[in-house]
């Protein structure tokens, strides 16, 4: 394991928390897990161990989602882990899979341009010109790899796959069986293989899944955070998680400096402010959680290294209106509203409407 990778997969970065629980595990493991479901969701929601590990929290949310996603892992049928984006639908993926298979590689990345090898299989072709078709020069997908090895595969994006190509996945999921006819025979899937897809339920209406394969899926809807403190604690975990990796000096984030950003996201995403006294109008990003994440790094970033490691609403206010202004004709009028009535008039925010509007 390469210690200066600036990422790390989940099953290496805790790999210590993996092995902890897997030393106490004692409840029935499915074929060719890692991890019993019971132990999967402990490390999705975090917990103390009896022997004293602490596991971190992956996941701040409603239990019984996570119950139902390892659950359905454990069946025949793949996961579907639909929500608008910044509700930690990768994320959770990655996790899952890290859990399970102890491998989160198996990914492939939904895009207009994924074809069909991409799920199934492609060719070494300067071997397919020289010798024909054989098992040495086909090229296995992460799916076949998945099928194989018995993992679970993850598909990201599913909907922003072309629909002839999602379809690829209809008997895959069904059959558990992928046909080689090129070589006349197929691949059968090991015992523990599944899939974990994503998709972003904004992009409805993009490439929608087509009955068939909707029904090979179980569909678990990721919410947005239910609360102000439960949104804080997210982003509070995460900085100080992404400050660690990325090597950021001196002190994390203040709370109060994430309590105000993830209060500017959750009024403007929602249109009304959190005492449900005034209206807003809504820009038109989604001020997701993942964005107030990025904007408290960045915010970090630029304390540590051009301030004096304290941040301030200054070094915040750049970060917070990149991500409000994603329309800089259309969000700017809804972000001045909010500059004057809301940021303006608040108690102990002038710091930061003054920041703002020297930016603007």
């Amino acid at each position: 394991m390469n210690q200066h990778v600036l990422r790390q997969r989940a099953e290496h970065q805790f790999l210590h928390e993996l092995d902890a629980l897997a030393a106490q595990d004692q409840k029935t493991k499915p074929p060719q897990w890692k991890l019993s479901p019971q132990a999967v969701v402990t490390y999705l929601l975090g917990g103390k161990l009896d022997n004293g590990v602490e596991i971190t929290p992956k996941y701040i949310g409603h239990r019984r989602l996570m119950e139902i996603a390892v659950a359905t892992l454990a069946t025949d049928r793949a996961l579907l882990l639909l929500g608008v984006p910044g509700t930690a639908k990768s994320w959770v993926s990655e996790h899952l899979a890290a859990a399970i298979s102890g491998d989160s590689s198996l990914l492939v990345q939904g895009t207009a341009g994924t074809s069909e090898e991409a799920l199934r299989y492609g060719w070494n072709y300067a071997m397919l010109l020289a010798k024909g078709p054989s098992a040495e020069a086909l090229v296995p997908s992460p799916m076949l790899n998945a099928m194989k090895d018995g993992k679970i595969a993850r598909v990201e994006e599913l909907t922003r796959i072309p629909a002839d190509v999602q379809d690829t996945l209809i008997t895959l999921l069904s059959e558990k069986t992928l046909p080689v006819p090129e070589l006349g025979s197929d691949f059968q899937a090991i015992k523990g293989f599944n899939v974990i897809a994503t998709a972003n339920n904004r992009d409805k209406g993009v490439n929608e899944l087509s009955s068939a394969l909707k029904r090979r899926f179980n569909t678990v809807i990721l919410p947005v955070p239910d609360n102000l403190e439960e949104e804080i604690s997210i982003v509070q975990n995460r900085v100080a998680s992404l400050g660690k990796v990325l090597e950021l000096p001196d002190s994390p984030p203040a709370i109060e400096q994430i309590r105000r950003v993830v209060t500017v996201f959750r009024e403007l995403r929602s249109g009304v402010t959190e005492d449900k006294k005034a209206q807003l109008k809504m820009p038109s990003g989604t001020l997701s959680t993942a964005e107030a994440i990025s904007v408290m790094s960045n915010g970090w970033a630029l304390a540590s290294h051009f301030g004096d490691g304290l941040m301030t609403a200054h070094d915040v206010a750049a970060g917070l209106m990149g991500a409000v202004l994603k329309d800089p004709v259309q969000d700017r009028v809804p972000w001045q509203e909010y500059l004057e009535t809301v940021m303006k008039e608040r108690d102990g925010w002038k710091d930061l409407y003054r920041a703002c509007k020297a930016l603007d």
